[in-house]
C-alpha cells in the first residue's frame, strides 16, 4: 500500500447542514411527534445530544437554558429541567464551560484542569479575591457550615453574626459583568471558580444558591480523581464532535472555550484512532472533522425557534457557513441602530433558518409579544407564516400565555398576523 494520506472526504454544504442539525437532535422522531407526554428519559436524550445548556440572565421571552429543550422537544414540564439542576441525584451542574453553563457532573470533572489555572482562564474581578485570604476563608467556612446560601443570605448571615464585620464594610467593586460585587460576592465567585464551592441551584430571581461540592455531586463525581488535564480536554473534545457532526477545530475548540494548544493534539489523536474523520466542506476554507456516529439524513424537517444561545446556533461564524445567516445579538446595540431587534430567534423550517422574530413574553398582559418579524431573501413567505404561527402558539402556551400579539413592524408581520 502507498503511503500516501487518502483524499478527504468532500461534503456539500447542504449535507453538512442536516449532519450539524441532526447531531443536535432536530432529525429526532421526538422533534416533530413529541409524545403527549414527555418524561425525564426524554429530557436525558436532549440533554445528551448537546452535551450543556448555557445559562444567561436575560429573561425577555424565558430563560436561556430552558428554550434548547423547548425547541427539541416541544412544551415540556419545566419540572423536569428543575429536578435535573436542583436535586438529588442531579443530572446538570453549573461551571464555566460556554460561558457560565449547566453540564452533566462527568463533565463538570472534566473541567478541574480549569479550576486549577485561575491565573489563565479567570478574570481580574475574581482573582482580587486571593488578597483577601481571610474573607475567603470565611466564606468558605459559613457555606461549608449553613449552605447552600445566595451571596445576599450568606451577607445577611455574616451581619447578623458580627455586623460590625471589617468584611462586610468592604466597598463595592467592579464594572461590566460585576459591576456591583461585594467582598463577600467575589469570594463566592473565587471558590466557585477554583471549585471549592458549587452551584445548589438558582432561586427564582436566578441567584446562585452556593454550596461544597461534596452536597451537589454525585459521590462517584466528588471522590474521583482529576483526569490528567489532556485527557479531560480530548474527552471535550468528543463532547463537542458529537454535539456537531461536523464542524472545523474553530467549532470543535468553541464548545469548551478552548485554545488551539489544547485541540489540536485532541483532534488529532481522535482522527489516530478513528473516530473523527478529517472532511472537505464546499466553499468552506478550513478543514472539518466528520463524527464516526455522525447521522446523514437525506432531509431534516425541523421547526424550532431558537434562543440566541442554543448550541446549534451560539458560534456565529458556524451559523453564518452553513445556513448563509448572518446573525447578531443586538441586546446592546442603541435601538435606534437595531436591524431586526432586541431579542431575536431566529426561525429554523426544515433545514435552513427562514425567518427572525423579536419575541417578548408580556406576562402582565399574557400575550406572546411578536415586536419584529423578518424573513429571508427566498423563502415561500405564506408557508413560513403559517408554520412560525403554529410554533409561536405552542410556544405561548408552553410560557402560560394566552395570546400571540404581532406587532406590524418586519417584512413578514403582516402575513404572521394573517396567519394567526
Amino acid at each position: 500500500m502507498s503511503g500516501a494520506a487518502a483524499t478527504p472526504r468532500r461534503l456539500g454544504v447542504p449535507a453538512a447542514r442536516r449532519i450539524a442539525l441532526a447531531a443536535q437532535g432536530f432529525a429526532d422522531r421526538v422533534h416533530r411527534h413529541p409524545p403527549e407526554r414527555l418524561t425525564m428519559a426524554h429530557v436525558g436524550r436532549a440533554l445528551d445530544r448537546v452535551g450543556l445548556l448555557q445559562i444567561d440572565s436575560v429573561n425577555v421571552v424565558a430563560r436561556a437554558h430552558l428554550l434548547p429543550l423547548f425547541s427539541r422537544l416541544g412544551p415540556y414540564d419545566l419540572e423536569l429541567l428543575e429536578r435535573a439542576t436542583a436535586r438529588r441525584p442531579r443530572r446538570l451542574v453549573e461551571y464555566w464551560a460556554h460561558e457560565a453553563s449547566f453540564v452533566p457532573p462527568e463533565t463538570h470533572r472534566l473541567l478541574r484542569w480549569r479550576m486549577a489555572r485561575i491565573h489563565d482562564e479567570g478574570w481580574g474581578m475574581i482573582r482580587r479575591a486571593e488578597n483577601t485570604p481571610e474573607t475567603l476563608e470565611l466564606v468558605r467556612a459559613t457555606v461549608a457550615a449553613h449552605g447552600p446560601l445566595t451571596a445576599v443570605e450568606l451577607e445577611r448571615r455574616l451581619r447578623e453574626e458580627d455586623e460590625a464585620h471589617p468584611v462586610l464594610a468592604v466597598e463595592r467593586q467592579g464594572n461590566g459583568y460585576a459591576w456591583n460585587w461585594s467582598a463577600v460576592k467575589r469570594a463566592l465567585e473565587y471558590l466557585f471558580f477554583v471549585g471549592e464551592v458549587t452551584s445548589a441551584g438558582r432561586t427564582s430571581q436566578f441567584e446562585r444558591r452556593y454550596d461544597v461540592p461534596s452536597r451537589v455531586l454525585p459521590p462517584a463525581v466528588h471522590d474521583a480523581p482529576d483526569p490528567e488535564p489532556a485527557d479531560a480536554i480530548r474527552e471535550l473534545v468528543r463532547i463537542a464532535a458529537r454535539a456537531h457532526g461536523v464542524g472545523t477545530e474553530q467549532c470543535l475548540r468553541d464548545y469548551f472555550r478552548l485554545s488551539p494548544a489544547q485541540v489540536k493534539p485532541a483532534i488529532a489523536q481522535l482522527v489516530e484512532e478513528g473516530e473523527l474523520e478529517p472532511v472537505v466542506i464546499d466553499g468552506w476554507a478550513r478543514p472539518a472533522y466528520l463524527h464516526v456516529d455522525a447521522r446523514r439524513p437525506r432531509r431534516v424537517e425541523a421547526r424550532a425557534l431558537l434562543a440566541p444561545f442554543d448550541p446549534l446556533i451560539f458560534e456565529r461564524t458556524r451559523t453564518e457557513r452553513l445556513f448563509g445567516f448572518r446573525y447578531r445579538l443586538e441586546i446592546y446595540v442603541p435601538r435606534e441602530k437595531r436591524v431586526h431587534g432586541y431579542y431575536v430567534l431566529p426561525f429554523l423550517l426544515g433545514d435552513r433558518l427562514v425567518a427572525r422574530v423579536d419575541l417578548k413574553a408580556d406576562r402582565a398582559a399574557g400575550t406572546l409579544l411578536v415586536q419584529a418579524t423578518h424573513g429571508e431573501d427566498g423563502i415561500d413567505r405564506g408557508h413560513v407564516a403559517r408554520e412560525l404561527a403554529e410554533e409561536l402558539r405552542a410556544m405561548a402556551g408552553w410560557l402560560g400565555l394566552d395570546d400571540v400579539t404581532v406587532v406590524p413592524r418586519g417584512d413578514l408581520a403582516e402575513g404572521l398576523a394573517r396567519a394567526l
